[in-house]
């Protein structure tokens, strides 16, 4: 069975996580403090104890998401290596797979995803804006919500379930609009704003500063990109250029998981808090096998279950 592991997005949060890893593995609780050292503040004590608020800040979530993250992928290489057949994340968890596959060393990842989380906070508080989880449209009815509001698509994350992205008031005319329709369901997420949009074009320029200050590399094994649902080139420049795309274009979920089933991918391993993409994997195809690592009991599972 050949596997393709995946990593957690913003949302999967939760306090508490990434500790029992570091209590039991003196090399984990190193990243964690090598984490607050790169960082300037103690994201360990968020991750560890909370609270929910503090962690929920964009500028917080994301590093501590991708900390707990690739301390997680780290303990089952050690628990038992495991040659992934491609890698893949949503959202941020896109730059959490691409660290896992080399392409960034851990404390530039560290950095973009702070200044990241940062910079789409701020565009977030410029203009009030939101998203709206979208089931059971088929593609012309989404078509016809986006012409009629003014939304755009957000989040593929199945042929079933999409996200939009809007102004308030093009979020509050599409939940309206849907029912008209005859959409099955809409829903207001609770979120800081309207990500992957042009919303965020003040949060890309700020980050293209930002990434020309990191070393990108070619990928140890294939990264799946969010805007293509393809691999990554091996050109680092081109990876840099598609990461920045990323924060305002689509991402494209269900095409990542189609591509590593075409890759021959039959097995998802998730790494972080959670297990929001195992359970977009099964919507996507039920017969795909799952498997999660998101501490010590999940990792004993999936050792068991990769053996």
């Amino acid at each position: 069975m050949s596997e393709c592991c995946i990593f957690a997005g913003q949302g999967a949060q939760t306090p508490g996580m990434g500790r029992d890893f570091a209590e039991a593995d003196a090399a984990a609780m190193a990243l964690f403090d090598k984490a607050n050292e790169v960082l300037g503040f103690d994201l360990k004590k968020i991750c560890f104890e909370g609270p929910a608020e503090e962690l929920t800040k964009s500028n917080v979530c994301q590093p501590a998401i991708f900390v707990t993250s690739y301390v997680a992928f780290r303990a089952l290489q050690n628990a038992r290596p495991t040659a992934f057949a491609c890698a893949a994340g949503l959202s941020l968890g896109e730059w959490s797979a691409l660290c896992a596959a080399g392409v960034l060393d851990f404390d530039s990842t560290l950095r973009v995803l702070e200044a990241r989380g940062r910079f789409m906070q701020e565009a977030c508080e410029a203009v009030p804006s939101g998203m709206l989880a979208v089931v059971g449209a088929d593609s012309a009815q989404l078509a016809a919500l986006c012409e009629k509001t003014g939304c755009t698509v957000a989040n593929i994350n199945s042929a079933a379930q999409q996200v939009l992205s809007g102004s308030k008031e093009e979020i509050a005319a599409a939940a309206a609009a849907a029912k008209e329709l005859g959409i099955k369901r809409a829903i207001p997420l609770a979120t800081a704003g309207a990500f992957h949009s042009k919303y965020m074009q003040s949060a890309r320029e700020k980050l293209a500063g930002v990434l020309e200050t990191v070393e990108f590399r070619a990928p140890a094994f294939p990264v799946l990109s969010n805007i293509t649902g393809k691999p990554h080139s091996s050109d680092p420049a081109v990876i840099r250029a598609t990461m920045l795309e990323q924060v305002t274009g689509t991402t494209n979920w269900a095409a990542d998981v189609e591509t590593a089933k075409a890759m021959g991918c039959t097995r998802f391993v998730e790494f972080g808090p959670g297990k929001v993409l195992s359970g977009l994997v099964k919507k996507i195809d039920p017969a795909l096998a799952t498997a999660n690592v998101a501490d010590l009991a999940s990792l004993a599972e999936t050792t068991a279950a990769l053996a």
